[in-house]
This record gives structure tokens, C-alpha cells and sequence, in this order.
């Protein structure tokens, strides 16, 4: 391992300080995936496993998903908002769009599946156990306030704590 960089992969082999089990709404059932916190000295290195996404055979149209931290503690909602107990984005800094602590990369679909992992110094684990992770049925345009007009939300997982 070289001295300036630590091993990511060696980290992902470990248990995460946080992990979130996300599940689809009631228009989107098949949907289901894992996303883990690991804390370091760098920041929290995040990384979501997913299944059941929606997908596309035409090219040019592989879907793309807005992927956000949300300051809510709960996936319950309405059969209009399915997941509105998530509230909105966690911005403890009231930073504009996409500058709130839990604006995350994009997920990009496979035939329905996505892995992503990525390092974000914007908050610690102690900060969002207990918030919600949420995927859009849209990709964040990292432009409109005060969201990234990524649209519904498609899944939501709590984000539970695993040992610190």
C-alpha cells in the first residue's frame, strides 16, 4: 500500500461504521440494495450495492439516479409520496444545491443493478445514523434549487449505526 494513499478495497472488505438497507416503493418493489459507511481519517468512504433498478434496453437512455442523504429518520409516506417521512436533503450547513452535506454522486443503472463507492469529507457517521438514504427516479441536474429536480423518490433505507 503506498504511504500517501490508503487501501480503499482493503477498507470495503471490513465492517462499516453505518449501512442502510434500501427498498423500493410500492410503483418500484423490485428494488433493493445495501449502501455502507466507513469512517476514516479522510472522510467517509460510502459505498451502495443495488438491484431491481429500473433500466432501459435502448442505447444512449441507461438510466441515471439522483442519490441523496435525507434529514429524515423514516420510509414511510403516502401512496402519492411514498417516502416523504425522508423530508428533505441533509444540509446541516445550509449550503445551496449541490453543496448540502448529503448531495452524493449519481447512481448509474447496469440492466438494473449499480454498484457505486466514493470518499465525501461533508459530514461523519455520527452525523447522518438515524437519516435516510434516498435514490430518485431522475438524475440530480446539480443546478435547480433546492434539489437537483432529480424527481420521485424511488427507494429509501434508514441509515443505522454498526459499531463505531
Amino acid at each position: 500500500m503506498n504511504k500517501v494513499y490508503p487501501d480503499f478495497f482493503a477498507l470495503l472488505r471490513r465492517r462499516p461504521s453505518a449501512y442502510s438497507y434500501l427498498h423500493g416503493s410500492a410503483r418500484w418493489p423490485d428494488i433493493n440494495g445495501t449502501v455502507r459507511f466507513y469512517e476514516t481519517k479522510y472522510g467517509v468512504v460510502v459505498a451502495a450495492q443495488i438491484t431491481g433498478l429500473p433500466s432501459s434496453n435502448e442505447p444512449c437512455k441507461s438510466p441515471i439516479f439522483g442519490f441523496h442523504i435525507h434529514e429524515g429518520g423514516a420510509c414511510s409516506g403516502t401512496e402519492e409520496a411514498p417516502f416523504s417521512a425522508a423530508m428533505g436533503h441533509y444540509n446541516p450547513h445550509s449550503c445551496p444545491h449541490p453543496y448540502h452535506a448529503g448531495d452524493m454522486p449519481p447512481i448509474f443503472g447496469a440492466e438494473g443493478r449499480a454498484f457505486l463507492a466514493f470518499l465525501s469529507s461533508r459530514f461523519s457517521v455520527k452525523e447522518i445514523v438515524g437519516k435516510t438514504v434516498i435514490i430518485h427516479a431522475g438524475p440530480d441536474d446539480f443546478k435547480t434549487q433546492p434539489s437537483g429536480n432529480a424527481g420521485s423518490m424511488i427507494a429509501c433505507g434508514v441509515i443505522k449505526a454498526s459499531g463505531f
